[in-house]
């Protein structure tokens, strides 16, 4: 996955409205009831199915870090998928996300203006549309460089060019250099 790829991902794991399961137990038992079989359980997670059993009776507390992390992976991308999903749509449909990054900006810039890129820490709240173009960019196996250039074109019309107000001359915005970068579906 890519930086920007990833940051979507968080964002959406942050819609949660309800915990996740503490215990271990109450998580091996989420996934065997998602995927329906101590067996299925043990492919997704790289144990054995009796080790999943072991997990489920707590004759065993304790896995290995690796497969810790396994498992918290496996039920974050199962929790409550209509609740990322209705937060999704309305975000692609009304509310937009907001871009938090350290990155670097370069422009195309006309003659007698700079055009040097500099690092700048941003916020940025993007409308709905480019909500709604990451998301099927990312849904249809886009590469990190098209996204980027999708936040990018959104930094230039909402922060550099302020919807039309500033910055006319102002023909393309490149993000480089991702220090770090952030999403927030509104």
């Amino acid at each position: 996955m890519g930086e920007i790829e990833d940051a979507i991902a968080r964002a959406e794991q942050e819609t949660f409205t309800q915990e996740l399961p503490k215990t271990l137990k109450g998580q091996i038992n989420f996934l065997v009831r998602q995927l329906g079989s101590a067996k299925a359980v043990a492919q997704e997670i790289g144990v054995t199915a009796d080790s999943v059993n072991r997990y489920r009776r707590g004759a065993r507390k304790h896995p290995p870090k690796e497969i810790a992390s396994k498992i918290d992976g496996a039920i974050r991308s199962r929790w409550q998928p209509g609740v990322r999903k209705r937060r999704r749509n309305h975000a692609a449909a009304v509310g937009g996300v907001t871009v938090e990054t350290r990155a670097q900006f370069g422009y195309k810039a006309p003659v007698g203006t700079t055009d040097d890129g500099r690092f700048r820490r941003l916020t940025v709240h993007l409308p709905a549309t480019y909500a709604q173009r990451l998301f099927e960019a990312r849904d249809t196996g886009a590469s990190d460089q098209e996204m980027r250039e999708i936040v990018a074109e959104g930094f230039k019309e909402i922060y550099f060019q302020d919807g039309g107000s500033r910055a006319v001359g102002l023909s393309d915005v490149f993000l480089n250099d991702i220090d770090y970068i952030d999403f927030d579906l509104k």
